[in-house]
């Protein structure tokens, strides 16, 4: 699904990078520099909320839009995905028109629109 994703994004317009594990999404954050993160929970090696402290302890991804597209969709669930630092928290399967309402809508804390 991550595939799926990245490519409806891609052909909206945003400027995407993908990763399959959690010290790859480091990684690929810290080189490409997003606004916006779509990170799932349930990656493997280190886990999606690990993954979201992390990117809000580092200066350099501290301000970014942190998403949660997760199975996980319990009241608990999205509570602790918030506690982690996640602004958003999405139950799969996502519909795509509300990924990319969500992003239309999501503004910076400096105030410029997300682009990938």
């Amino acid at each position: 699904s991550a595939e799926s994703i990245a490519l409806l994004l891609e052909l909206n317009g945003h400027d995407v990078r993908m990763a399959h594990d959690g010290l790859a999404a480091l990684e690929t954050v810290h080189s490409f520099h997003p606004q916006v993160v779509v990170l799932d929970i349930g990656l493997p090696g280190m886990d999606g909320y690990e993954v979201a402290r992390h990117l809000r302890a580092d200066a350099q991804t501290q301000r970014a839009i942190l998403i949660a597209m997760t199975g996980y969709g319990q009241s608990e669930d999205r509570q602790q995905s918030m506690r982690a630092g996640f602004d958003h928290h999405l139950t799969k399967p996502v519909d795509f028109e509300s990924l990319q309402d969500l992003l239309s809508n999501t503004k910076r804390p400096e105030g410029g629109l997300p682009n990938g």
